[in-house]
């Protein structure tokens, strides 16, 4: 289930630092992005950042739940996404904090999609 208007608008409202923070559903979920980068995923009014091998020790420092997953073929995917602590919503700078780190590690996502984008001409190899 996508995030309801009254949990979106606040979001919005305590992730101002980072940027111009936006959201779209998609998949029956809501993507949430910062100038562009998608840095989060709510699904039923429950927030996922995203985490990748940079940032995941400081996700798990923060006592994240496990990853957001979903059910494909009898087996369950995770997904690079980890849900928020409650608490969070209580410490607005810790917020920021570990949304700053999810924003980075999009960033990370971005560059790597960059660099391995098809059509991309290389440089021709001798033969």
């Amino acid at each position: 289930m996508v995030a309801s208007d009254d949990f979106a608008e606040f979001l919005r409202e305590q992730l101002t630092p980072l940027g111009r923070v936006t959201m779209r559903r998609m998949f029956g979920k809501t993507g949430v992005f910062c100038d562009g980068l998608m840095l989060g995923m709510v699904r039923d009014n429950t927030l996922y950042f995203r985490v990748d091998d940079d940032n995941r020790a400081a996700f798990k420092e923060a006592e994240s739940f496990p990853p957001l997953n979903y059910e494909k073929k009898g087996g369950t995917i995770d997904l690079s996404f980890w849900r928020a602590p409650e608490r969070l919503f209580d410490e607005p700078d810790e917020l920021v904090a570990l949304a700053q780190a999810a924003l980075a590690a999009a960033r990370r996502v971005a560059a790597k999609r960059e660099r391995t984008a098809p059509g991309r001409k290389s440089k021709s190899q001798p033969t």
